[in-house]
């Protein structure tokens, strides 16, 4: 899998994403997260997005920080690498079915054959597939290292959103081969002993932890942004 298997195609798997647009406040978030990112060092490129349990907003935040990175003429790859139960799709409005990473490294197809080029300026996106009996091991092999590599010699950001690390192990797997991680934590509803728990595992594998997120704040409690609405992506901080 090598970067030859990149280059232009004369048709391209396409992508029309129908995702709701946020607020120009929740934007310019986004693009303070991605500010943050980028004066961490030109060689955090490649990042996995996780977070400590299902429904904390990890896929949401991946779209948003992989769009921001777009806006700002970066082309960038949005990777779908939760192979248990992505949303991602779904919550993006994406009613097609085509391959994906489950595809690529089962070794049913190439990498080229499931870039998505999309209907947003710079913004590309591999899906998931289908789902796997066996999503670890995967992601674990030497075609998923290959494939990160090889995207990163073509694309200058790659997001890869991933599972819950509270859940499984995935995360943890993934977050080897990137250069570094992000981490979503809804607030008031994980505790402090989960968050930790959370970080050391990712450590176990990729001590960069490029920040934390803190999502879904109820900002009409906390009077922080009330004017602009009950929930926002926000928080941003290093671990």
């Amino acid at each position: 899998m090598q970067k030859k298997y990149l280059k232009e195609k004369k048709s391209v798997n396409r992508l029309e994403i129908t995702v709701e647009e946020i607020s120009s406040q929740e934007r310019e978030i986004y693009r303070t997260l991605r500010t943050n990112i980028e004066f961490t060092g030109i060689e955090n490129r490649v990042i996995a997005v996780t977070s400590c349990a299902p429904n904390d907003g990890k896929s949401t935040v991946s779209y948003e920080l992989a769009s921001a990175f777009a806006e700002n003429g970066k082309k960038t790859l949005l990777i779908d690498a939760d192979l248990r139960r992505s949303v991602l799709l779904n919550r993006l409005g994406i009613q097609e079915e085509i391959k994906g990473l489950s595809h690529v490294l089962s070794g049913q197809c190439n990498i080229n054959d499931t870039i998505c080029a999309t209907n947003k300026t710079n913004l590309y996106m591999i899906p998931a597939g289908v789902f796997p009996t066996n999503p670890t091991e995967l992601l674990g092999n030497e075609r998923f290292s290959k494939l990160v590599q090889a995207v990163k010699d073509v694309f200058q950001y790659v997001i890869i959103d991933t599972p819950p690390i509270g859940n499984v192990i995935d995360a943890a797997v993934v977050a080897k081969k990137c250069d570094g991680t992000v981490l979503v934590v809804k607030s008031d509803a994980i505790s402090r002993a989960e968050a930790k728990s959370a970080v050391e595992q990712i450590r176990s594998s990729n001590d960069n932890i490029l920040g934390v997120v803190l999502n879904k704040v109820d900002v009409k409690s906390t009077g922080y942004y009330g004017k602009y609405g009950k929930y926002k992506e926000y928080g941003y901080g290093n671990y």
